[in-house]
C-alpha cells in the first residue's frame, strides 16, 4: 500500500461523511487520529510526520481546511479507551486507527462516524468487517498480514535451518491476540513434513528469553515472533 493511496482515503472519508452538504471549498474538516504509541516514541513521531506529509500532498493543509486530533494511546487498554472516548467527544468527520486493539474501541464507540484502519491484521477472520471486497457499515481499511503468509514462515525458517524439526510462534497474546488464530495458518503448512509447531505465549523480556533459552537447548529448533507489546 503506498502512503498516497492510505492518505487518500482518509480524505476521502471525511468529504464521504458530509456529502450532500452545501459547502465552501475551504470548510475546515476535522480529523481524528489514534496512535498506538507512547507520545516520544520515534515510531509515534515517524507516524504522524507521515501522516500530515500525506495529507499536505493531497491539499489538506491543518490549521486551514483540517484539524488534525492525534492521540497516543500506548498499549494500556485504559489509556485507549480514555483517548477514544476523546477524540469521539471532538466529532471528528473521520477517525483514522493504526492497531487492533485501538480500532476495536473506536468501532465500539460509533457506529455513524466513518473509521479508516491501517496496520490491522486479518480484519476479516476478526470480524472488523463481513467482507474485504464489500466491508460495510462505517469502517474500511487496510490490512498488512494476509493469513496465508504466516503459515509461509515456516518455510523461510526451514531455508535458513536445514533441518528443522521444531517451530514456534512467538508473541503476546494480550496485546495480539487475533495471532491464536493465525496459528492455525502457522500450523498447517508441515503438515506434510517432521516439522512440529507450538505458540510461545510471551509477555515479559523474562519470557522472551526463557522461551528463547528453551528452545536454543532443543535440537533443530527455530522460532517466528510476531507484532504485539511487550512488558518490561
Amino acid at each position: 500500500m503506498k502512503r498516497r493511496e492510505f492518505i487518500g482515503l482518509v480524505g476521502a472519508a471525511a468529504t464521504w461523511s458530509s456529502a450532500g452538504h452545501a459547502q465552501q471549498p475551504e470548510r475546515m474538516r476535522r480529523v481524528g487520529v489514534l496512535i498506538p504509541f507512547d507520545e516520544n516514541d520515534p515510531e509515534a513521531k515517524n507516524r504522524l510526520r507521515q501522516f500530515r506529509l500525506g495529507m499536505r500532498d493531497l491539499g489538506w493543509i491543518e490549521g486551514r481546511n483540517v484539524l488534525i486530533d492525534f492521540r497516543f494511546s500506548g498499549g494500556d487498554s485504559e489509556s485507549i479507551k480514555r483517548s477514544v472516548a476523546e477524540l469521539i467527544k471532538a466529532a471528528p468527520e473521520v477517525v483514522l486507527s493504526y492497531s487492533t486493539p485501538g480500532l476495536a474501541a473506536v468501532q465500539r464507540a460509533t457506529s455513524t462516524i466513518p473509521i479508516v484502519f491501517g496496520s490491522v491484521t486479518d480484519p476479516l477472520g476478526q470480524g472488523i468487517v463481513p467482507s474485504l471486497a464489500h466491508p460495510g457499515g462505517n469502517i474500511t481499511g487496510f490490512s498488512f498480514i494476509e493469513p496465508e503468509m504466516v503459515g509461509k514462515w515456516i518455510n523461510l525458517l526451514s531455508d535458513v535451518k536445514p533441518g528443522l524439526s521444531r517451530a514456534a510462534l512467538m508473541f503476546n497474546p494480550d496485546t495480539a491476540p487475533f495471532f491464536d488464530s493465525y496459528y492455525r495458518s502457522f500450523k498447517a503448512v508441515p503438515q506434510q513434513s517432521a516439522v512440529e509447531v507450538e505458540v510461545a505465549h510471551v509477555r515479559t523480556g523474562g519470557e522472551i528469553e526463557s522461551a528463547i533459552t528453551r528452545l536454543g537447548s532443543e535440537p533443530g529448533s527455530g522460532f517466528n515472533v510476531g507484532i504485539g507489546r511487550f512488558h518490561r
